[in-house]
């Protein structure tokens, strides 16, 4: 299987499924210095773990206990590769046995199956979010990296069950239920996912992302922009079926002379999303993920089992009812390793931030 490395400069190779004894990733390219240690690793991998989404929530509980293995010494880095590992401790296999010869609405079993011949059927293997937890330990040591260049990356949810939040406040966001920009949303949002778990149906969302002090000129014209490795970032994500990049699909709705964003200081607006050209112009990036409902659900599915005859599921185990909030330190932690790697590519070209002239 390949496409398990994600970044350039600063690499993220993932590893493990949901079922088996660990999952974990190795950091390459991380410079030496970087505060890092098992606990500030830690603080972010609680905000995804199984058992943290609250009214959403799985069952499973998962400590996400991470283990430093290399590449760290003194709580810095050494600038050698960083491995750690996050060990599995609430498995429950039996779960997925009556329907292992069933596909899922939703899920990955029947592609799995035609790339590879088989499929390890207990929660998904590779295929399932719990992998995720992977990239959120390495997002953490990319936050370290960009905290000491000045750089913050914020992630909330502005839209949850078809309800979006009427003020978006990024302070505090990530300590409220449903990671909620607005406290005043909460109460309808909880209202909406018991109405769905009633009927043992899920709900989608939409997660935004607002990455300040970035500098000027991260990125690549042409292929390899800012922007473009976003939505390749984002996209990697299961549940992510769609990316929008500052004012995203409103643009097409507007005219020029509405969504060009005049070059003026203070900035008026920020239509182009902090990115012009594919390359960073020095105001906040802002970008939004469509997050898909959860495919595991306790309602009857029409579907095939695994010899093409006509079948109905209904999908026992322990699901989150959304990935919303569990969904939002992930999409945060691939917009931290999109530009960490682009921060270390800059810096060895030109100094990042120097003037246009």
């Amino acid at each position: 299987m390949a496409g398990n490395t994600f970044g350039t400069i600063f690499r993220l190779t993932t590893f493990g499924e949901s079922h088996g004894p660990a999952l974990g990733g190795v950091i390459d390219g991380c410079p030496p210095g970087v505060p890092v240690t098992e606990a500030l690793i830690q603080r972010d991998l609680d905000r995804r773990r199984p058992g943290a989404g609250g009214l959403t929530g799985t069952a499973r509980k998962e400590p996400d206990a991470v283990r430093l293995l290399s590449g760290v010494f003194e709580g810095e880095s050494t600038g050698t590769p960083i491995a750690f590992a996050i060990e599995n401790t609430d498995q429950r296999s039996r779960d997925y046995e009556a329907a292992k010869n069933l596909l899922r609405p939703g899920h990955a079993d029947g592609t799995y199956l035609a790339k590879y011949g088989r499929r390890d059927y207990r929660g998904g293997g590779r295929a399932s979010a719990r992998e995720t937890a992977a990239r959120v330990a390495g997002g953490a040591v990319a936050a370290s990296l960009l905290a000491g260049r000045g750089i913050d990356v914020c992630a909330y949810t502005v839209e949850f069950g078809g309800l979006p939040a009427a003020v978006l406040d990024a302070a505090g966001a990530a300590d409220r239920p449903f990671c909620a920009p607005d406290p005043a949303v909460i109460p309808a949002w909880e209202a909406r996912a018991r109405q769905a778990m009633g009927s043992g149906d899920s709900l989608g969302g939409i997660v935004e992302v607002t990455a300040t002090g970035v500098p000027a000129g991260l990125g690549e014209p042409v292929f390899d922009k800012l922007d473009a490795r976003l939505a390749y970032a984002l996209m990697g994500i299961g549940a992510v079926k769609g990316v929008e990049i500052g004012a995203g699909f409103a643009a097409a709705r507007l005219t020029g002379s509405t969504n060009n964003d005049p070059i003026v200081n203070p900035p008026e607006s920020n239509n182009a999303g902090g990115i012009l050209g594919g390359i960073s112009n020095g105001q906040p990036v802002t970008v939004r993920a469509a997050i898909k409902p959860i495919p595991s659900i306790a309602v009857p599915q029409r579907t095939t089992d695994i010899a093409g005859n006509p079948a109905e599921i209904v999908v026992g185990g322990r699901h989150d009812r959304s990935a919303i909030p569990r969904v939002v330190p992930v999409i945060r932690a691939m917009v931290l390793l999109v530009v960490a790697d682009f921060l270390l590519a800059q810096q060895a070209v030109r100094p990042v931030g120097a003037p246009w002239t």
